[in-house]
This record gives structure tokens, sequence and C-alpha cells, in this order.
């Protein structure tokens, strides 16, 4: 009696492991899609924050290259002003910035040759605009920490064609690179995009003289054709030898 009563028993257990599996397989498969979800919902967020030239509203007078708003290297009596046009995701740019950029400094800048500038030409995608205004907010608070900056972030530069320039991005690569400026006013500017004007400024400034792409170069007003070292070396070697 007891064994026929065993063997009644032995179906329902032998289905039960089944059942808990099948169980935990919803559980897991729920969970799952609760975190893509989650993942999703949070990616999206960052794109919605991202900024778009259409949506900066401002007066915007184009009436020269206003080098006193620009972030700048060296003596403003030097005889020659070089102004650089630059986006941050720019792949060519982080090459001249890391490889060229000391040396340029030495040779010229901290000759007294050369007052150097920079001026934002944010257009590969929305972040680049996000990024240029980060570098607007730090150069406000301080010249010197927005070329430390601009160096430790094309160190950290993201793939060109992706957007990685985030706000959650920039503001911990600020926090954890930056040091030496207010970095509650840093957040601030950069979620209100206090200076996205500024960044939109530059871009249509830099358009009306014929710059179209980045790095580019300008000689005491002209514009460069080639963006390679040889290149504005020699344009710059001529004015200091009285070249036109």
């Amino acid at each position: 009696m007891k064994n026929s009563q065993d063997k009644k028993r032995r179906p329902r257990s032998h289905y039960a492991l089944p059942m808990v599996l099948a169980g935990l397989v919803v559980i897991l498969a729920v969970a799952l899609g609760y975190t893509l979800t989650r993942g999703e919902s949070g990616q999206e967020a960052e794109l919605n924050n991202l900024p778009n030239y259409t949506e900066v509203k401002g007066k915007i007078v184009v009436d020269g290259l206003k080098y006193e708003k620009q972030p700048r290297l060296g003596s403003p009596d030097a005889k020659i002003k070089v102004m650089e046009f630059a986006d941050f995701k720019c792949p060519a740019c982080k090459k001249w910035t890391q490889n060229y950029m000391q040396r340029f400094i030495r040779d010229y800048v901290d000759t007294g040759k050369v007052e150097y500038y920079f001026m934002n030409f944010a257009f590969i995608d929305r972040d680049s605009y996000l990024a240029a205004s980060a570098g607007e907010a730090i150069y406000h608070q301080s010249n010197e920490k927005f070329w430390e900056y601009a160096t430790k972030l094309y160190d950290n530069q993201g793939d060109e064609s992706k957007i990685w320039a985030t706000e959650k991005f920039i503001l911990k690569f600020v926090k954890d690179n930056i040091n030496g400026i207010d970095y509650d006013q840093f957040e601030k500017d950069l979620k209100n995009q206090t200076y996205m004007l500024d960044v939109k400024e530059d871009f249509k400034t830099a358009g009306s003289y014929g710059v179209n792409g980045t790095p580019q170069f300008m000689v005491n007003g002209v514009l460069l054709k080639g963006s390679s070292y040889d290149s504005l070396t020699a344009a710059i070697d001529k004015q200091l030898a009285g070249g036109n």
C-alpha cells in the first residue's frame, strides 16, 4: 500500500522542478525587461538634455572676431594673433593638441611672437555644442582652467560618430579632472546652458569668415587654406619677416 501511494506521488514531484524553473525564467525575463527599459529611458533622457542651435534664443551680431571674448595664451603685445577654430569631438583637433600644441607654445607663444586664441566651431553633433558650452563655463571662471579642460577632454575623447559628451559625462569628467573651479557654479551653468548663445555666436562668426571644418587657423585675420603645422608656422614666419 505504501509503495502504491509513493508511485502516485512521484509524478507530482517530477513536474515540480520544471514549474519552478519556468517561474524563475519568467521572473528573470521581467527583471531584464525592466532593466533594459530603464536603461533606454536613461539614455533617452540624456539625449533629450542635449542642446540644439535652433532652440538657442538670443540676438547675435556678427561684427568681427571679438578676440576679447576668447580663451587665449601669450602676450597681448605679440605681433601675430592666431585663432584656432575647433570642435572637441574632432579627432584632427585632438591630434593637433596632442602632437603639436606644446611645441607651438614653446616656439611661438612663450617667445612672445604669437598670442593664441581659441574659438568654438562646434558642428559635428549636439554633444559638440554641450562640450563647447562647458568649456565656456570654465573659461568664464578661469582662462587657465579652460586650457586644462581642453587638453584633458581631448585625451578622453570618444568616438566621433557616437554621442558621448553628454551632460552626465561632462559633469563627472570635470569633477574628476578639473580642480580649482567653483564646481557648483559650473554644474549650474552647464545644466542651464548659460553660455550656449556664446557657442552659437562663435559658430556663426567663424562661418562668416569661411570656416567649414576643424581644426582651421587664422593668422592676423586671414583664414589659412591648410591646417597642417607647417602651413601655420609658415604663415606666421612670413608675417614676422614683414611679408603680407
